[in-house]
């Protein structure tokens, strides 16, 4: 079987020779609701945006996704924070289930970490201008 081809990544960030990294890979999930909307969570405190991480989208958004096989894997981005370099694998999935509420553990309440259903342009464009306000 062949390895998986995923597409070139957007970087974010600027890897610094002086920091050791500590890596960690993540699967991003862009989850539409009935209404179109994709699920974005903010933190407050650190003041960003990003897609919800698969194995945690009960616990963020309280939505319950399936996600859809046939697109594969749709983007990937590799960031540079403090001293992590993260690896991100989007796949685009549906809500399927959205009676929970979300269940945040008390670190992510203390970053004031929220979700929010944005339409796809709001999305990007909040994600971008978060980004531009880091730098």
């Amino acid at each position: 079987m062949a390895a998986p081809v995923f597409p070139t990544p957007k970087v974010i960030g600027t890897k610094r020779p002086e920091i050791s990294y500590k890596k960690r890979s993540a699967a991003r999930v862009i989850a539409f609701n009935a209404a179109g909307e994709v699920a974005v969570v903010y933190a407050k405190r650190e003041e960003y945006y990003k897609l919800p991480g698969a194995a945690s989208i009960p616990e963020e958004t309280g939505g319950i996704v399936k996600i859809r096989n046939n697109l594969g894997c749709v983007a990937t981005t590799e960031e540079y924070r403090n001293d992590l370099h993260q690896m991100s694998y989007c796949y685009v999935a549906d809500v399927v289930d959205d009676s929970e509420s979300p269940s945040l553990t008390e670190d992510e309440v203390s970053a004031g970490l929220g979700h929010l259903w944005l339409s796809v342009d709001k999305a990007k464009t909040r994600m971008a201008e978060a980004e531009r306000n880091r730098n």
